[in-house]
This record gives C-alpha cells, structure tokens and sequence, in this order.
C-alpha cells in the first residue's frame, strides 16, 4: 500500500474481520477447504472485500511472486521497487469452502472488485507491487482461472476497456503481511475503501441495476453528493448511520455509485468510498475522500452554506450575537412553530418555551428533548454552561439559571436557527 494511502486511513476499529472468524467458528471440522491467492491493488481492500463473502473463511494480506527482494512490507515499498518486474505482490490468501462458494464464483467477484485491465497499479497506487494477479494451486485452480478470465473479456470489451492484464501462474510460496497490515480497514475506521472495480458485471441483471441516475436535481442549485459503494463498505455503512440517517436540512443529501455521476462537473476521483462532494448548479465546490464524523462534516457543510457570515463565526467559533441583532428581532414574535439547527435541520426549541428575558438574545425554558448537549465553559474567568446542538454539535449559547419561575433560561444566539411554523 502506498503511504500516500496509508496516510489518507485513520484509527479505530469496525468488526469486518467477525465475518470470516465467524464462519471459522462454524465449519464443521471435516468439511474441506481450498484456497487461492490473489492480488488486486492494495490488499487491504482486497482482504476486507473477501472477508465479507458468505463461503470465505479466512482472507490474509501477505506478499508473493517475488523474487530477490524481501517479502516485507518495507521492502516492497522501496523507490527502486516500484518498477521492478521481480517485485513482490500485495497479494491476499483466500481461504473458502468449496461447498458454499465455487472457485468459478470467487473469481468472478474477484475480476469485479478491481480493473485487471491496468498494468502494475490500480487508481494512484503505481507499482509492480499493485499488479494484478492469480496464484493457484493447482491444475484445476489454474485452468479455472483462464476460463473465468476468458469470459470477462468480451464483457470488458463491450463495455470499452482494454486487455486483461492479469497474470496467472503458480504459486510459489505465499508470505503473511505484518500483523498491522490484517484485517486493516477493521482497525481503522475513519477512512475509505478504495474501489477501482470497472462496474462490468458476469451476470449482466447486477449490471443494469445502476446503469443510470437522473441528475438533474444536482445540476440545480447547491446540493450534498455522497459517492456510495455498489459493494459492502463499512465507512459507507458508518456514515449513513451517524451522519447521514440524522440530517434533515436544506441542502439535499444524495447517494450515487461512481457510475451515476452523468451531467456533473467534478474534480475529486471518484474510486473511494465514501467520497464527500458540495455541489452548486451541477460543480464541485470541495470534495473529500473518505469517512467524515459529525463535526467534521458539519463544519464542511457550514463553510458551504454559511460561508464568512456571523452565523458561521456563531457556530464554529463559538461566537455571540449582537444584542437585539436582526435575526432576533425577526424571531422573537414569530408565529407558534419550532426553531430548527439551521446545518442539520434537527428540531431545537419550541415557541411554547419562548420568553421574552429582556436580554436581546432569543430565551427558552426548555429545549426539545433529547436535541441539546451541555458543556462546562470556563473561559474569560467565568464559570458557564454551553449549551450545542446534538446531531451538528454547533455552539448555540449558554444556559443560566434565572429564568422565570425558577426555571433555567437558555440564551440562545439567533443567527444558527431556522424557523418552522406549526402545521
């Protein structure tokens, strides 16, 4: 794997590798097993693609088909490697149940998670240590093979690639990877999955299930695109569950696979999984790689909408608005509704809890429950609590304990809310 895309993966931990484990844990002891090595690219993608396919029971990321350099990651990685013909390859031993998942199938899904049409790389990994490549066992295994690849052929042809580069030749010996390179993506969340599959599909019914997308609704104003995986991705999966699942504003939020993007103007690749785009009237104005947390995505949406405003500095500096400012003057006697996260669109406050408290700043005994989070603020020698939104996290105001009736007043900054009249 290339540092660049070492460096573009973060740490934690997701249970992909549970899969594979799970069905170790249940085969039963005689059944018997196979195994072929394989490498497309970057082998962790490769093992965490494997892992996830009902059959495989192990899938480990090693290093083969070298020869004169030291099966190590640091190694394969030297300048002068890069183009060496004697380089190893990233490669991935996969281990599977012939009586759940054939050899023929394995490699079919194999030949559809890369392009075994670029020659030593795959997208920005260059290198003899990215090219594509099987390694058999046997006879059987390599007979196999050439068939599987003699049949993707025609259908890469028809859909516009070139030659199959593929190299298929006998495995000499197979090199486990270091322990930090297994079950990689798992460990590490916060990042992407590489996906350089040509979208060219043996069974032509998969094929035409994402053949077409209508864009005209992203060509129109500005627009949340969000480049999604027509294959299992965790850090797709953790996205649309923490971020995505809870958004409700304004700026719509659209999901597209690589081969949907007809009609837009786009600079950032589009092989990562998930890939963040801002889109105004059908352009790109900033595109990211990879999973975005809460915060991180919220404050990129607030640059996108909110730009160099009061309410941005409100937001994400933590800032305050002016006394009696005009937005305050504009809510503070709207009609019954309720007052929303202006990035999110999450409800925050309800006009039921409206006061007037003389301040200048909108006041609430009471938030929605369940929308804000509080904070101890000890800055400029006072002690206060903070009061931000939960689904964005942006600064709101500050919650005190004079309001009427003994109740709390929380003084909240209008410029970051939206109002929603009561249907």
């Amino acid at each position: 794997m290339a540092l660049s895309s070492f460096l573009k993966l973060c740490a934690s931990a997701l249970l992909l590798g549970g899969t594979a484990q799970a069905a170790a844990d249940t085969m039963p002891a005689t059944a018997h097993l196979d195994s072929i090595v394989v490498g497309a690219g970057c082998f962790w993608g490769v093992e965490k693609r494997f892992e996830a396919m009902p059959g495989v029971v192990d899938a480990v990321s090693g290093y083969a088909d070298g020869n004169g350099v030291e099966p190590t990651y640091r190694a394969i990685t030297q300048r002068r490697n890069q183009h060496n013909p004697n380089n190893h390859a990233e490669v991935v031993k996969v281990s599977f149940n012939p009586a759940q998942i054939s050899l023929t199938t394995l490699l079919q899904r194999y030949f559809e998670m890369h392009d075994p049409t670029q020659l030593n790389r795959q997208g920005n990994d260059i290198g003899t240590q990215y090219r594509s490549t099987v390694l058999t066992n046997s006879q059987a295994q390599y007979d196999t093979a050439q068939q599987v690849m003699t049949a993707y052929q025609p259908l890469l042809s028809k859909a516009g690639y070139g030659s199959i580069t593929t190299l298929i030749k006998p495995l000499r010996e197979f090199f486990p990877a270091e322990q930090y390179h297994q079950d990689y993506i798992a460990k590490n969340p916060n990042g992407y999955c590489p996906d350089h599959s040509t979208g060219v599909r043996f069974n032509p019914q998969q094929q035409t299930q994402v053949a077409s997308a209508d864009n005209s609704a992203l060509q129109q104003g500005k627009q949340i695109l969000v480049i999604d995986s027509e294959s299992y991705c965790p850090y797709c999966e953790k996205f649309k569950a923490e971020v995505a699942s809870k958004y409700s504003g304004d700026i719509p939020l659209h999901f597209r696979y690589a081969s949907q993007l007809s009609g837009l103007t786009l600079k950032t690749a589009t092989w990562a999984t998930p890939t963040i785009i801002l889109l105004e009237n059908g352009k790109e104005v900033f595109g990211h790689q990879g999973y975005l947390n809460p915060d991180e995505f919220y404050l990129l949406l607030g640059k996108f909408k909110l730009g160099d405003s009061e309410a941005f500095n409100v937001a994400f500096d933590e800032g305050t608005d002016g006394r009696f400012c005009q937005q305050y003057e504009i809510f503070k006697n709207t009609p019954e509704g309720v007052f929303i996260d202006k990035l999110s669109g999450a409800p925050l406050f309800d006009t039921r809890h409206r006061f007037d408290s003389g301040t200048g700043w909108l006041s609430f005994t009471q938030p929605v429950d369940g929308a804000v989070i509080e904070k101890p603020d000890n800055r400029y020698g006072m002690r206060r609590t903070e009061i931000r939104a939960a689904v964005s996290g942006i600064h709101l105001g500050h919650v005190f304990n004079d309001g009427p009736g003994g109740k709390p007043r929380y003084c909240i900054n209008a410029t970051v809310l939206d109002f929603v009249p009561r249907g």
